[in-house]
């Protein structure tokens, strides 16, 4: 009887066929996790600017004539300079603890608008040491290009594209005022020229 059932096991074992392997429902289970995948998947975008920087060696050059605008961000405000002149107006100080970028854009556009300085599109942009990633980031955009609301659309203008980045000089001891060009003297420096 032993012997029997040996044999039928092993008759039965060689007249089995091999397993098939259905494809079919591993088909429809990668297409639902492809299609789930390119669902939720996050496809963000890379903005990338590029900044003019020195080469390690650079020797330094004078300064063409005209004018080369400076941006220093502080903790408490936002200075707008000439390299050569100084603060060309009284900073913008912090409302509510953040920075006034509308004050800078309407200001950049106002010297933008000057005929003299319409095709300058150097802008440095000098921050302290400190200074939070964002708000750079922030403060370049807003020397870069001014956003205007035409209707349904924003329209950007570009301002000074070419921005260079570099360490703020030290705040001069005393109010962040005091230090600051008298409001004429922006309408000197447009006339000087």
């Amino acid at each position: 009887m032993r012997r029997s059932s040996y044999t039928a096991r092993r008759v039965t074992r060689h007249q089995r066929k091999p397993g098939e392997l259905m494809l079919v429902s591993m088909i429809d289970i990668f297409t639902v996790l492809v299609t789930f995948l390119l669902m939720t998947a996050v496809f963000s975008r890379t903005v990338i600017l590029q900044l003019k920087l020195p080469p390690k060696n650079a020797q330094y050059q004078p300064l063409p004539p005209g004018l080369h605008l400076e941006v220093i961000v502080r903790k408490d405000r936002l200075q707008v300079a000439d390299t050569r002149l100084g603060p060309l107006l009284p900073p913008f100080m912090n409302k509510n603890g953040n920075y006034d970028f509308d004050a800078l854009s309407q200001y950049l556009q106002f010297v933008k608008s000057n005929p003299k300085y319409k095709d300058v599109t150097d802008a440095s942009v000098l921050v302290e040491p400190d200074t939070p990633y964002d708000t750079l980031v922030q403060v370049m955009d807003h020397v870069r290009v001014l956003d205007v609301n035409a209707g349904l659309s924003d329209v950007q203008y570009e301002l000074f594209p070419d921005i260079s980045i570099g360490d703020a000089p030290p705040a001069a001891a005393g109010s962040p005022v005091a230090s600051a060009a008298p409001l004429h003297a922006v309408a000197r420096v447009g006339a000087s020229r």
